[in-house]
């Protein structure tokens, strides 16, 4: 069995520029764009902020804005009626608590509407550059087919499993390189199991095995 450490060299290898996918300039346009991308693409996210952020700048414009503008600008992607809510809401909330500013805490992250834990890491690894990781759908499921969380942990057990294991100093690119690994390689229905180099150690593979 290959160590966390050997895990993540062999995907430094894979996918040397693993990054966040989410468009954004500002720490602002940063965290509407992950609270949005919940249950959705991040390329769908990318094609409906630029109309957003081009018409709601920041907080303030946002915190004011039209409930139904919001929503006209981002009705392509999933639940958005729900999304609009949020992140008006998250806008109001920094103007009338944090001066018109995005916190910059886990805690004061997490009381903004739609932030939640998740989100909150996010933000913080990206742009703060604060040891964290984001559990995500791709991290969830990679982290459980290469054995280094069980099959019925929460998404918090998962975070807790993958910190214990984790170097600190590896912690944001580790987000990186599991998403990215489960984003384009180790695929929820069709994973590239032939050509994938933790076949030795995969809980998908054994399972299909012992099914056949």
């Amino acid at each position: 069995m290959l160590t966390p450490s050997e895990i993540l060299d062999t995907l430094e290898e894979m996918f040397p520029d693993a990054h966040c996918e989410l468009t954004h300039s500002s720490l602002y346009e940063l965290l509407v764009a992950v609270i949005l991308s919940a249950q959705a693409t991040d390329v769908s996210v990318n094609k409906v902020t630029p109309a957003l952020f081009a018409r709601f700048p920041d907080v303030s414009s946002l915190s004011a804005g039209d409930i139904k503008e919001i929503e006209s600008c981002i009705r392509n992607i999933g639940l958005y009626h729900n999304k609009a809510r949020m992140i008006k809401e998250m806008a109001q909330i920094c103007v009338e608590q944090y001066q018109g500013e995005i916190p910059s805490r886990r805690k004061d992250l997490q009381s903004l509407a739609g932030v939640g834990r998740k989100t909150a890491n996010v933000v913080l690894s990206v742009w703060f550059d604060v040891p964290a990781i984001a559990v995500d759908t791709h991290v969830e499921r990679v982290s459980k087919r290469l054995y280094l969380a069980k099959p019925d942990d929460s998404v918090i057990k998962v975070e807790e499993k993958l910190r214990r294991k984790i170097k600190r100093e590896r912690w944001n690119r580790a987000h990186h390189l599991f998403i990215f690994f489960g984003r384009y390689y180790c695929k929820a229905k069709v994973p590239q199991c032939e050509t994938c180099p933790f076949k030795n150690q995969c809980r998908y593979i054994k399972e299909k095995r012992v099914a056949h």
